[in-house]
């Protein structure tokens, strides 16, 4: 009764990883850079697919467009029953229909939905783990964090509250045909969460406000441009409106939801030099 756990170096799928070792089930770890510990697996390279996933009854799996058909094939013919997904919350959002990312992740749903296989999909909102792609170097280098909408309110989720819900959906099959969008417990301005990480590390982080153009090629700067285009696209709306928060995760759970603040403090050493 294997679980296999694509992406185990990942943010995500760490937490899913230790989660399971918790609960002592028995797991089998991947990674495109194999080690000791973790197994081939690339879901863009097919050929790796059996190997990791001979004698597996569930997956974790991140979505790749590109490789999920493989994976499919592959994890029919290994015997696997049910698969948790990482997707993302943006394929229930307005103007999913032309969003990149959301598109490449319903495309990954609908195979799964497609594959006469058991699946749950797990659709988190803005990662609070990406302030360390957006804010990392300025705040080490003891600079102001540029701002294009300092007030602008998103709800960030943390990856150990997307990994706690896809063990329980890796444990209990209750979960199974169910989809849950996670965001954080609690909306605050991109200011206060500037500002949560200036007390995790005990000293006022200085903020400047520039143009949306300007924070557009900070963040380009760090991460893909369609990726880039998706936060300015959520800093904006946040911006005229406040956004969804969730209970999902006490819910399933039993435990509340991070706050910000909490993750601010765990990840403070992330944050120096």
């Amino acid at each position: 009764m294997v679980t296999v756990v694509f992406g185990a170096r990942g943010n995500v799928g760490r937490q899913v990883a230790a989660g399971l070792a918790d609960l002592g089930v028995p797991t089998r770890l991947t990674s495109r850079t194999p080690d000791a510990t973790r197994v081939a697996a690339d879901l863009e390279v097919p050929g790796t697919l059996p190997g990791a996933l001979e004698g597996a009854t569930q997956v974790f799996l991140y979505a790749r467009p590109a490789g999920v058909d493989a994976f499919v094939a592959a994890a029919r013919a290994a015997g696997v029953r049910h698969v948790v997904l990482l997707s993302s919350a943006a394929v229930v959002q307005p103007g999913a229909d032309t969003n990149p990312i959301a598109r490449d992740h319903r495309a990954v749903e609908q195979a799964l939905e497609e594959s006469g296989l058991s699946w749950t999909f797990v659709r988190p909102g803005i990662f609070a783990t990406n302030t360390r792609w957006w804010w990392t170097r300025p705040i080490v280098a003891g600079e102001a964090v540029r701002l294009p909408y300092p007030e602008a309110l998103t709800a960030p989720v943390g990856e150990r509250d997307m990994a706690a819900v896809a063990v329980a959906a890796l444990t209990d099959r209750r979960h199974a045909g169910r989809a849950y969008t996670v965001y954080g417990p609690q909306a605050l301005s991109l200011r206060a969460q500037v500002g949560h990480l200036g007390a995790a590390l005990g000293r006022e982080i200085p903020i400047e406000t520039v143009t949306p153009e300007e924070g557009r090629a900070d963040l380009a700067a760090t991460m893909p441009a369609v990726a880039a285009d998706a936060v300015m696209g959520a800093w904006r709306a946040g911006a005229e409106a406040a956004p969804e928060t969730s209970t999902v995760v006490e819910e399933i759970t039993g435990r509340p939801g991070q706050t910000f603040a909490e993750w601010a403090r765990e990840h403070a050493d992330d944050f120096r030099a």
